[in-house]
């Protein structure tokens, strides 16, 4: 872990494959600083988005999880958004790209890409 062993932790959990595409992502970045930032943002069709982008920054209240040698931060507000969410990657004819699958979540919009 990193500078924040007192950090809470999150109930998201990262796939082994996911995990992998992540360091993969980060090799080619040449960056060693940064962790996967997993966050809810207002907007979208049903009132709630997923934000998952890289972060190099630690901010107050963040809640932390390590898979496989990623760090996946979550921020405070997001955080009962995102209990029991899965992030897995999907690499097929039909789809390729991070998924999110949420119990918490209930209901989404017809393209998926937000929830409520």
């Amino acid at each position: 872990m990193s500078e924040k062993l007192d950090a809470a932790t999150h109930g998201v959990t990262l796939t082994e494959v996911a995990a992998q595409k992540v360091k993969s992502l980060l090799e080619q970045e040449g960056r060693d600083d940064l962790r996967l930032r997993v966050a809810v943002q207002p907007g979208g069709c049903s009132g709630l988005m997923y934000q998952l982008y890289f972060d190099e920054r630690f901010l107050d209240g963040d809640a932390i999880a390590e898979f496989d040698g990623v760090e996946v931060i979550v921020d405070r507000m997001s955080v009962p958004y995102l209990d029991g969410a899965t992030i897995d990657f999907a690499d097929s004819i039909e789809r390729q790209g991070f998924t999110i699958d949420n119990p918490s979540a209930k209901g989404t919009c017809a393209c998926g890409e937000s929830f409520h």
